[in-house]
């Protein structure tokens, strides 16, 4: 029975490996939509704190005239 107990064990080994494999490869998609979030979120803060600069302009520009 030991030879039952190796294949066993191989089988184990090889679908562990798969699944790790698997989840490997799955990181560099899970990291890339990672980077592609927080760029859209830096553009959308970006473009957020010029809108906010623009309205503090015009209010400042609104004081000096009224």
């Amino acid at each position: 029975m030991p030879s039952a107990r190796r294949a066993r064990g191989l089988v184990v080994l090889t679908i562990g490996g798969t699944l790790l494999l698997g989840g490997l490869g799955g990181c560099s998609t899970t990291q890339d939509k990672a980077a592609a979030h927080r760029a859209e979120s830096e553009r959308i803060l970006e473009a957020r704190e010029k809108r906010q600069q623009k309205k503090k302009q015009e209010r400042k520009h609104d004081k000096e005239k009224g």
